[in-house]
């Protein structure tokens, strides 16, 4: 309300109206049939999570069992068990859905809790890099030791 009365000489009434806040646009409502510009990362990163779950508790107690139960328990596991377990591409392929699964699974975990609890922008920008790079890292470093494992050295 633009008026070139004083304020002094204003009645409540008019001077809530002139002490009022300008209003804003209304908020823009996004069309529904079109599709997000941010993408449904968050979406695709939920439906991982499950699965991968479901396809590590599988793996995992399947190799628990094989390791434990089938082929002899604790005791025999050694250098020699390992080295003929990973002369097969059968063991090699699922050590390393275990490792690729466990890590990705992991890391996808710990990006949620520090995207809940990092408040700063740049901590959790830090957060995530030190995140990415040690998965890189482990993923490497893990695909390269189930690949080039040598029993003769």
């Amino acid at each position: 309300m633009a008026t070139d009365t004083p304020v002094e000489d204003l009645t409540p009434l008019d001077l809530s109206a002139h002490l009022e806040a300008p209003r804003s646009a209304a908020p823009k409502v996004r069309d529904r049939r079109l599709p997000s510009r941010r993408g449904n990362y968050e979406m695709y990163a939920w439906v991982f999570m499950r699965v991968s779950g479901l396809l590590l508790v599988v793996l995992t107690l399947g190799h628990l069992f094989i390791q434990m139960v089938t082929d002899g328990g604790v005791q025999k596991i050694d250098f020699a068990f390992v080295a003929g377990r990973w002369s097969s591409p059968f063991w090699q392929t699922w050590d390393l859905s275990m490792l690729w699964l466990a890590e990705l699974h992991g890391v996808n975990g710990l990006r949620t809790i520090i995207n809940d609890y990092a408040e700063r922008t740049v901590t959790r920008s830090w957060l995530k890099a030190v995140l990415y790079t040690s998965a890189v890292l482990v993923l490497f470093l893990g695909t390269l030791v189930i690949f080039t494992f040598d029993p003769n050295v």
